[in-house]
């Protein structure tokens, strides 16, 4: 396998790895144990099924340093295209993504916490308790959203890099930038308009699919081999 082939399968097998982590909290996790309005409901949920809760914690502490890996990834991946785009990208994607999914697992320890009713907390009674947990899952949600405008930023410079590379296809790079702004349209949609946040992420869902194609091709297809200058100056 060749070099530059080989950096770009590592690069895909790191976003395949994030596969089995993000959606179980960001999709699996509020369908299953979350009741929309209800707050009684959810907590007594998330008492119920305290390990699949706990569980959901730890995927977004793996979801944040797996981030970081894909980010460096791609760097060495890209960088031989305009490192100072890479670097970008390497900001955009990882150093700002990560610390938000380390930070917001507090709010998801706090409503669990909440929802088991610890000693300490028996000043508060179980309704209070419970819409104290609703809160923190509520604000978990809004880190999510807030992270969801990186998660469309870094797809930017990659896209450029994607476009300009000559070892992958034309058609991917442009399939980010539509990703990118998909993701900013969601986020922007779940910050200022929430409620309309489901309804149009599920009409951009399909422009969301680029960076599965991407991974795709980069396990699958791989890259193709060439000789190529220095990386441009930033």
């Amino acid at each position: 396998m060749t070099s530059i082939r080989k950096q770009a399968r590592v690069a895909g097998l790191w976003y395949l790895a994030m596969v089995p982590f993000a959606p179980l909290r960001l999709i699996y996790i509020p369908g299953k144990l979350f009741v929309s309005g209800n707050a009684a409901a959810t907590a007594n949920n998330i008492a119920a099924h305290e390990w699949l809760f706990r569980l959901g914690i730890a995927c977004d502490l793996v979801t944040g340093t797996l981030a970081l890996g894909l980010s460096l990834a791609l760097y060495r991946l890209l960088k031989r295209v305009n490192e100072g785009l890479a670097v970008l990208m390497v900001i955009l994607g990882g150093l700002m993504v990560a610390p938000i999914y380390f930070v917001n697992t507090i709010n998801d320890a706090a409503a669990l916490l909440l929802a088991r009713g610890a000693d300490f907390l028996s000043v508060f009674d179980k309704p209070q308790r419970d819409a104290l947990a609703m809160l923190f899952l509520r604000l978990h949600h809004q880190g999510v959203v807030a992270n969801q405008i990186f998660w469309g930023l870094w797809l930017f410079p990659m896209a450029v890099l994607v476009y300009r590379s000559r070892f992958l296809p034309r058609f991917l790079g442009v399939w980010l930038v539509i990703n990118g702004f998909a993701h900013l349209v969601a986020s922007g949609t779940g910050l200022l308009f929430p409620q309309y946040e489901d309804m149009v992420g599920t009409i951009v869902f399909p422009a969301q699919l680029g960076e599965i194609a991407f991974m795709l091709w980069l396990l699958i297809m791989g890259a193709k081999e060439q000789t190529l200058p220095e990386p441009a100056p930033g």
